[in-house]
């Protein structure tokens, strides 16, 4: 209105005041009903979206339902013929390539690109008696080669093997160590009246008792680990012959009476401890462990215990090797109270009995020949043997240099 004013008293002509209608659009966007309308045009356009993927989507059905093969470059059999081209023979002795994906209590699965599934049983994991497959690392993702020795009738998948693989590498190994005459150790797990069992390599092989050089009865040698050589080796016969006394011969020469050597305590008994020095099983009887009396083995020695032992005897027709770690004492009781001293001094001690042997060896022949003038020989007021009316020092003999005695 007061624009209209103005307008008159400029131009004097008298102007009637239009009055403003809102259009259709304004009022719906006043009244907040154009929102609506676009919101709605918007869920009408996915929906024609949503139509026309679910369209394609039973095309497509339709297609693979009633014309499967429509567009592939290749036909059915022409696929079939090549995987089978190219899947793994399942022929018993064939050796295959594969990675486990899966194991169980009972084994593990294979994959080894065939059609179906591999299985490697528990009892084919390994060439020693196991639990589980993961006892000999086959785990998920391992790669390893297999053997196949048989099918799974149920599915068609194969059995795999690790265990005769690892029979042909022991049997491999095992020629090798007879031709270079080589010592080997080996554990004794059974015995019978002919001999004894032991396993080398993973192998079982035969120790005849003629072949021992210990009269020790097989059933307390079990479990023993003795040092062997080979003396029969016979894949085609699964022949596997052992000889411990060949294997021991060149150490049975080093075990000199009154010498000190370091063993393995391996096993014990209510009447002492059998001791594994180097190869050869000596008994340290319980009354030779300590000059103090001791009641129960096991509170002094245990199975595994290094220590040093004396060689009081050796017996080499019957094979026995007495010990004693009570001669090596530095005061009795030790080896109960502080067994690291008598260790520590065990060359000291074994050097003085040496030397106690030497004397008393030396008194026992000068009785042979107190009666012998014609020897030339007589004893010195001190006892000690010499040449008739020869001068001797007064300190008598020296016996440091005297060697240990051998048997």
């Amino acid at each position: 209105m007061a624009m209209a004013s103005v307008a008159q008293q400029l131009t004097g002509v008298k102007c009637t005041p239009l009055l403003w209608k809102p259009t259709l659009a304004q009022k719906q966007r006043r009244s907040g009903v154009l929102p609506i309308v676009c919101s709605i045009a918007i869920s009408s356009a996915n929906n024609r979206e949503r139509i026309k993927l679910k369209q394609l989507f039973d095309d497509a059905y339709e297609r693979c339902r009633t014309a499967p093969m429509e567009g592939v470059s290749f036909s059915f059999d022409q696929f079939t013929e090549a995987l089978e081209k190219y899947d793994y023979e399942s022929e018993i002795g064939t050796k295959v390539t594969g990675s486990v994906f899966g194991t169980d209590t009972n084994g593990a699965y294979v994959d080894i690109a065939a059609k179906s599934t591999a299985y490697l049983p528990v009892r084919e994991a390994c060439i020693r008696k196991i639990k589980h497959v993961e006892d000999v690392g086959m785990f998920n993702g391992v790669r390893e080669e297999f053997v196949v020795i048989g099918k799974n009738e149920i599915d068609d998948g194969m059995i795999l093997s690790l265990r005769s693989i690892q029979y042909d590498l022991a049997w491999e190994r095992c020629r090798q160590l007879q031709a270079e005459d080589a010592v080997v150790k080996g554990k004794i797990i059974d015995a019978n009246k002919g001999g004894v069992v032991a396993e080398v390599e993973g192998l079982k092989g035969f120790v005849p008792f003629s072949q021992m050089s210990t009269k020790i009865p097989g059933e307390e040698i079990i479990e023993m680990d003795i040092p062997l050589k080979f003396v029969e080796v016979d894949e085609e016969q699964s022949r596997l012959v052992l000889s411990h006394r060949k294997a021991v011969a060149g150490i049975q020469g080093q075990l000199g009476i009154g010498s000190v050597v370091t063993g393995t305590v391996q096993s014990l008994k209510p009447y002492g401890a059998f001791v594994d020095i180097g190869g050869i099983s000596g008994l340290l009887h319980v009354s030779q462990i300590s000059h103090d009396r001791i009641s129960d083995i096991a509170t002094v020695l245990q199975s595994g215990d290094i220590l040093k032992v004396m060689i009081l005897s050796h017996d080499r027709e019957r094979g026995r090797v007495s010990l004693s770690t009570k001669k090596l004492e530095p005061t009795p009781g030790d080896m109960i109270r502080n067994p690291t001293l008598v260790f520590e001094k065990a060359e000291e001690m074994a050097q003085t009995f040496r030397q106690r042997i030497a004397q008393a060896e030396a008194m026992a022949r000068a009785d042979m020949l107190r009666f012998q003038p014609e020897s030339g020989l007589t004893l010195s007021s001190d006892g000690i043997l010499g040449p008739l009316g020869s001068e001797l020092p007064a300190e008598g003999l020296d016996l440091s240099e005297i060697p240990p005695a051998e048997d």
